[in-house]
């Protein structure tokens, strides 16, 4: 495998890679709009539709922790190649299911592939991008990661309402663009040299979490903010069609597609905002909008309308997205290079896992209490901690500024 100097692809390599990248990220939230579906099916509890939504993080997590550097040590394309075949067998897994532990299990597979494409598309995309256009592929990047959960969401939703065989048909589109993006890879060039390669070798360990302590503080303070935000996008995607059907008297499975892909688009647009805002407003403003998101939600589900949860839906994830570029910031600003994937895996490592526990807390609370009570005791939680976050840069304003000077390209 002949590895590439960056920039002197063209632009199918990193159109391929940017294609894989959305068709392994729309796949994870392909079922979103089908768990409705699924529950009448299989005749499960709302409680396990949250508990097969949190698998799916827990499999990122676990992920990132074991194989989080493996593209470094094997190179971007076999990676890549897994990831998507991964993606394949959690499809054929949803397709052929017939009962929960193939949901269950397709959401491990989807989780793992997930935090394998996450890392090794990123860095394939600024492998072939030459140094002055390290911007645009970070933005494809993101582009292609947002984009493809915004995409599975609202592609399932469509076919699931207007097209017939709603548990079938999404994901045999699903592994039929998998198939086309398997094929654009086989034409996509190895990156990493193959003397990094060999001085690289592959072994499968923990990856230990862990945060340089000059960056500390304000690492926490971006990565519970963003972790609020990632929160509360997970309980919107595993509850959303509960919530239009129960509540609403709206069983559209295209409106819970659109409703949950404007939360993952408004994510991509926050980072992009964290790009040009001050930093040190970067996240008081993040946590502001976390307060007013969980207010607009809560007033949604006390008063039983639509146009709350979705521009609840949009607030959250500007909110969340600036948390979450602000964090990426401050590790670039903060940290050595050589210790940057440590820290960036640990910060997605805290915002997966509060997006996967949070979501199993409101299930036991809808079994206990009811989807309004649960949703508005979640939501006075996660505008008390965006408030608490919001307390600590004021007693510390001058540690928020130093660390996250320069905002990072990877946000």
């Amino acid at each position: 495998m002949s590895s590439t100097a960056p920039g002197r692809t063209g632009p199918l390599a990193p159109a391929a890679v940017a294609l894989a990248f959305w068709v392994t990220m729309a796949g994870t939230t392909v079922p979103t709009p089908l768990y409705p579906l699924y529950q009448h099916a299989f005749g499960f509890s709302s409680f396990m539709v949250t508990v097969i939504f949190a698998v799916y993080a827990l499999g990122v997590v676990a992920g990132l922790l074991s194989l989080g550097r493996l593209s470094d040590q094997i190179g971007r394309r076999p990676v890549m190649l897994a990831a998507l075949l991964l993606a394949a067998a959690a499809a054929g897994l949803f397709e052929a299911a017939d009962s929960l532990p193939w949901l269950l299990a397709g959401r491990v597979l989807s989780g793992f592939g997930a935090a394998l494409m996450t890392g090794s598309a990123t860095a394939a995309l600024l492998d072939l991008a030459p140094a002055e256009h390290r911007l645009r592929a970070q933005t494809l990047a993101l582009g292609a990661n947002m984009g493809g959960l915004a995409g599975g969401t609202l592609l399932a939703g469509l076919l699931a309402e207007w097209a017939g065989s709603p548990l079938r048909l999404p994901w045999t589109v699903t592994l039929a663009l998998t198939a086309v993006a398997l094929l654009g890879l086989l034409a996509v060039p190895e990156t990493v040299p193959a003397e990094v390669r060999a001085a690289n070798k592959f072994r499968l360990r923990l990856q230990p979490l862990r945060v340089p302590p000059g960056i500390r503080p304000a690492f926490v303070r971006a990565a519970l903010a963003g972790g609020a935000g990632f929160a509360v996008t997970g309980v919107l995607t595993a509850v959303s069609g509960l919530f239009l059907a129960t509540v609403l008297d709206l069983r559209n499975h295209a409106l819970t597609g659109l409703v949950v892909a404007v939360a993952f688009l408004s994510i991509a647009v926050g980072q992009l905002l964290a790009r040009v805002l001050p930093p040190v407003r970067a996240l008081p403003l993040a946590c502001a909008g976390l307060v007013l998101a969980a207010a607009l939600i809560a007033l949604a589900l006390l008063t039983g309308t639509l146009p709350p949860l979705l521009l609840g839906a949009c607030v959250n994830g500007l909110a969340g997205g600036t948390a979450i570029g602000t964090g990426l910031g401050v590790i670039n600003g903060g940290v050595p290079p050589h210790q940057r994937g440590e820290a960036i895996s640990t910060f997605f490592a805290v915002l997966f896992s509060m997006l996967s526990v949070p979501v199993i807390g409101v299930g036991v609370l809808i079994q206990a209490t009811g989807l309004r009570t649960a949703g508005v005791t979640f939501s006075g939680v996660v505008a008390l901690l965006a408030v608490a976050i919001a307390a600590g840069l004021v007693r510390r304003p001058r540690a928020t500024g130093s660390v996250a000077a320069p905002l990072a390209e990877e946000a």
